[in-house]
C-alpha cells in the first residue's frame, strides 16, 4: 500500500510543555487507522498539525504522490487538497435540511456547459443521493437537522465531509454519546469509507475500537508508544502500564 501521509519527526511544544515529541506516522493511501492513548497523549494535537491549526516546532508533513509539504500550506489549501475532519462534537446547519446540508458541503465544479444544459441540478440530486444513502439518512432528507438525534447529526457530519470527497479523513471520537445501534451503524459507515480513502479514528472507546478491526496507534507523551493490531498493543506492557491500567 502506497503512504498517502507522512509525519516524520514532528515536535511541538507550548509554554515549554512538548505536546508532540518527534512523533513519526505513516497513513496509507485507502486505510483505516486508530489512534487511542490517555488524555494530554497528543491525539488533538497530531490532529492540529496535519490540518494546519497547528504549526510544528519541527520535523515535516508530507502529503500525497507529489510529497506535498502540508507545513508550508494554509488551513484551507488542505481542506482543498483532500483533508477533512470531524470534531468531537458534530457542527452541522441545524436549521437547514438534511439535504441543504449536504449540498452546501459538495464538492463542486461548476463547469458552464453544465449550467448551460441544466445538468448541475441532476447531478447534485444524484450525488445528494449517493452520499445520504452511505450515512443512512435518505429517509430524512427533508427533515431539518436540528431534529436528528445526536447519532444521525454526526452521521450527516461524516456525510458532510464525504460529500467533499477528501482522501483523508480525520475522525474525532464518533463513538461519544452513542447507543449501541448508533455504534454500530458509525462503525459500519467507517469502514465502508475507508475502502476508497485513508480513515483516522481518534477514540477511547476500545469496544469501538476493536469492531473497527484495524491497526492501532498508541500515543504516549507525544509520541508512538507501539502500534499493530489492538491485540498486539494491548499485550504491550508499556501500554498497560501507561494506559490501560488505569
Amino acid at each position: 500500500m502506497s503512504t498517502l501521509l507522512e509525519v516524520s519527526g514532528v515536535s511541538v511544544s507550548f509554554d515549554g510543555f512538548k505536546a508532540i515529541n518527534n512523533l513519526s506516522i505513516q497513513i496509507g493511501e485507502a486505510e483505516l487507522r486508530a489512534v487511542i492513548g490517555p488524555n494530554g497523549a497528543g491525539k488533538t494535537t497530531f490532529m492540529d498539525i496535519v490540518t494546519g491549526k497547528t504549526r510544528p516546532d519541527e520535523g515535516y508533513v508530507i502529503w500525497g504522490e507529489s510529497s506535498v509539504n502540508l507545513l508550508t500550506m494554509s488551513e484551507s489549501q488542505i481542506a482543498l487538497a483532500g483533508i477533512g475532519r470531524k470534531f468531537q462534537r458534530p457542527t452541522v446547519f441545524e436549521a437547514q435540511t438534511v439535504r441543504e446540508n449536504i449540498v452546501m458541503s459538495l464538492k463542486n465544479p461548476r463547469r458552464p456547459f453544465d449550467l448551460l444544459f441544466g445538468r448541475q441540478a441532476d447531478d447534485t440530486e444524484y450525488r445528494v443521493r449517493v452520499v445520504s444513502d452511505e450515512i443512512g439518512l435518505t429517509d430524512a432528507l427533508d427533515q431539518t437537522s436540528g431534529a436528528l438525534s445526536h447519532g444521525q447529526k454526526q452521521w450527516l457530519e461524516i456525510g458532510m465531509l464525504l460529500a467533499q470527497d477528501p482522501r483523508l479523513l480525520l475522525v474525532d471520537e464518533p463513538a461519544a454519546g452513542m447507543s449501541p445501534a448508533e455504534r454500530e451503524h458509525t462503525t459500519d459507515l467507517l469502514v465502508r469509507a475507508a475502502k476508497t480513502r485513508a480513515v483516522v479514528v481518534v477514540e477511547h472507546d476500545m469496544d469501538f475500537v476493536r469492531r473497527l478491526n484495524c491497526k492501532v496507534t498508541v500515543l504516549h507523551q507525544g509520541s508512538v508508544l507501539a502500534e499493530g493490531s489492538l491485540d498486539h498493543v494491548t499485550k504491550n506492557k508499556d501500554v498497560v502500564d501507561v494506559y490501560l491500567g488505569r
